[in-house]
């Protein structure tokens, strides 16, 4: 533990100011100025956000007010590594608050897990920093130069949304797929809704976009150019390896603020289309708080929790958009979030694709087989008896993800771990070379309906689908609910 000199900025202090904006909207695009300044230089690009229909006004305040808050999250991974951050435009005071409360905790989120902890992309001095314990992390300054004063706040008009309607913020891995396929089968109305990223990111949703689009109502796409933004952002990082392109991990080198980038550009379709209900796809274990030598934060997942969720939807209510953002998945491990999509709605599962490193064949998209995500996607299949290939594994890949799950480990809660390692042993699936020296024990609760009053609680969503969404789950799982 060091003490920080009052006066020594920390090595990754690295730009004097961040602008952001004024935004700049047509009827279908928004374009949002990025400004990084240091010393002498400057250099800037435009986030872009471009939607299928019409769904902005420039003259209309409300969506200015939008479109700023919507090319705004991005720069929220920022404000650990610049002295000020200016955003021009709409904002009110709920915004402010919003940004900056979250500004405050990612900066505290990204010290932790990307420079407390193990990061590969690191390098120099920033690569080993020592912790310290601070009231925030956030070292820059948040300024609104073009605030909105609004006297009257009982004067804004509420967005009058339909709570039948269901949104299903989409990325074609087995979440979206999964709460897409669960709504749909209990009769709502659902728009699955899917965020286009301008690079390779997006072949992981193709697959299933091109399944929605021709054949489920209500589909829908923004188009955003975030992955060149982030992209540029990171050769403005001088503590970045500047070949972090080339370099394979299953991490992002900087960034933890990411579901709202994508989130909050599909607020605008859900506004003209009138849909009160924001589904996002996130499940039991991701909703943590930790402790970091005495820093108290949310294991890098906070925009995947439940505290994201009640803070969304509090920031919506107090905007008066009327709408409540939840996870219809928050009782599931990652293993029977697989198992119920491959089991029961195996015509969606087959356009799943959950990867690192997707890549196109032919028409089609097809997932690497060797990223974490990958082996963990494979083993869970093959436990359940689903071959690999329904979605576009290749056979030999099978044994790489096994020995991997054993040498290497996955990315999921070591209950759920330890459950494929037992299931696998059971279906004879690990050689005996791998199993030397291992005691492996079942761990059934993962294939429960888990609830708990702080992480995943029944009455987390609406209380007209409680009812018919537990019954269904519960014909996958082990227990009584």
């Amino acid at each position: 533990m060091t003490i920080e000199t009052k006066n020594e900025a920390p090595p990754y202090v690295v730009w004097d100011r961040l602008e952001i904006g004024p935004v700049i909207i047509e009827s279908k695009r928004l374009k949002m100025p990025y400004r990084i300044i240091q010393g002498d230089k400057e250099d800037q690009i435009e986030l872009i956000y471009t939607y299928e229909e019409k769904v902005f006004d420039r003259h209309d305040p409300v969506c200015m007010n939008l479109a700023s808050i919507i090319g705004a999250q991005l720069a929220l991974n920022y404000g650990l590594f610049c002295h000020r951050m200016i955003f021009h435009g709409r904002f009110d005071e709920t915004d402010r608050r919003f940004l900056t409360a979250m500004a405050d905790n990612t900066a505290t989120e990204i010290y932790v897990k990307k420079f407390l902890e193990h990061n590969p992309f690191l390098i120099g001095e920033a690569a080993h920093i020592q912790a310290q314990i601070k009231e925030s992390y956030l070292n820059a300054t948040l300024e609104f130069p073009d605030e909105i004063n609004s006297s009257d706040p009982d004067s804004i008009p509420q967005w009058e949304m339909d709570a039948a309607r269901h949104c299903i913020l989409s990325s074609g891995g087995k979440d979206s797929l999964l709460s897409y396929s669960l709504i749909n089968e209990m009769g709502l109305e659902t728009h699955p809704l899917y965020v286009n990223e301008s690079g390779r990111h997006w072949f992981t949703a193709l697959n299933a976009y091109r399944h929605f689009k021709d054949h489920i109502p209500n589909t829908g796409r923004v188009w955003t150019n975030c992955d060149r933004v982030f992209v540029w952002m990171l050769k403005h990082l001088p503590f970045v390896r500047q070949d972090f392109a080339r370099f394979r991990a299953d991490e992002y080198p900087i960034r933890l603020w990411t579901v709202a980038v994508f989130l909050f550009g599909v607020i605008p379709l859900m506004r003209k289309r009138r849909i009160q209900r924001l589904i996002i796809g996130d499940e039991y274990d991701t909703t943590r708080v930790c402790n970091h030598q005495g820093i108290t934060h949310y294991d890098g997942l906070f925009d995947q929790s439940l505290y994201f969720d009640e803070a969304l939807t509090h920031y919506y209510e107090d905007k008066k958009w009327n709408i409540r953002q939840f996870s219809i998945l928050r009782p599931l491990s990652e293993i029977l979030i697989q198992k119920i999509l491959s089991v029961r709605y195996p015509h969606i599962q087959e356009h799943q694709v959950s990867c690192h490193a997707a890549h196109r064949e032919g028409g089609r998209i097809y997932p690497c087989g060797v990223c974490e995500k990958c082996r963990r996607i494979i083993v869970m299949l093959k436990v359940f008896g689903i071959e690999p290939s329904q979605c576009g594994y290749k056979e030999s890949q099978v044994p790489f993800a096994v020995e991997g799950l054993v040498k290497r480990g996955i990315n999921q809660e070591s209950a759920g771990v330890n459950h494929i390692l037992y299931m696998l042993s059971q279906k004879k699936l690990l050689s005996a070379s791998l199993l030397e020296g291992r005691t492996l024990e079942p761990h059934p609760e993962v294939m429960r309906l888990r609830f708990d009053p702080g992480i995943s609680p029944a009455d987390s969503i609406p209380e007209d689908l409680q009812q018919k969404l537990y019954s269904i789950l519960q014909q996958h799982t082990e227990n009584e609910y």
